[in-house]
């Protein structure tokens, strides 16, 4: 007897999961290896990037260790609801969520209240320490959140924030080892407040 491959949406309840930290925490990896876990198990995923961040590849979400997987690169949130079967996907990752407009929050809603559970992968605080566009509102409705840490290039403690190494005060800049380092809270402190003189 043929058996159509079917989500169950009465047994596969949607939710949200947060990972988010500083550069260079291990966030991507995170993501990728939740997604990994989700197609060993057989499960049918969609995994989204924006289509800005083209530091490593245009199309593949790959981490500072260079992992990576394929995915589809978005221009904006909506976008995401029409790449997204809500009848068979039963996981949607979405990587560097904090440079999506404020309709992710709606768009991660809808996928979940679908009965699809969406991990979204992104930083927490800009360059100034500041909450991160969408950030506070997603880590908001989200069942789960995880915080991770990098480790402070200056005294090795665990850090959380992202100092900038390069004169630019736009909100968004793409960058990388050459553009950010992660600090701890003291050592960003003392940072901002040299360069604040």
């Amino acid at each position: 007897m043929f058996l159509e491959n079917k989500v169950n949406r009465s047994v596969n309840r949607g939710w949200i999961e947060v990972v988010c930290g500083s550069m260079f925490s291990g966030k991507t990896e995170e993501l990728l290896r939740r997604i990994r876990r989700a197609n060993f198990a057989h499960q049918k995923i969609e995994l989204f990037k924006p289509a800005i961040d083209v530091r490593y590849d245009e199309e593949e979400v790959v981490s500072h260790d260079s992992t990576s997987m394929v995915s589809t690169p978005v221009h904006n949130s909506a976008e995401i609801l029409i790449y997204v079967n809500m009848e068979t996907v039963e996981v949607v990752g979405i990587d560097e969520v904090q440079f999506f407009d404020e309709g992710i929050i709606d768009v991660c809603n809808q996928l979940a209240d679908n009965g699809i559970r969406v991990i979204c992968a992104g930083l927490d605080m800009d360059y100034l320490g500041k909450p991160f566009t969408c950030m506070p509102k997603l880590m908001a409705i989200a069942e789960y959140v995880t915080k991770t840490h990098a480790i402070c290039v200056k005294c090795g403690a665990q850090a959380q924030f992202s100092h900038r190494l390069v004169a630019n005060d736009k909100q968004v800049l793409l960058g990388e080892k050459d553009s950010y380092e992660p600090l701890c809270r003291h050592c960003f402190n003392e940072v901002m407040n040299s360069e604040n003189k």
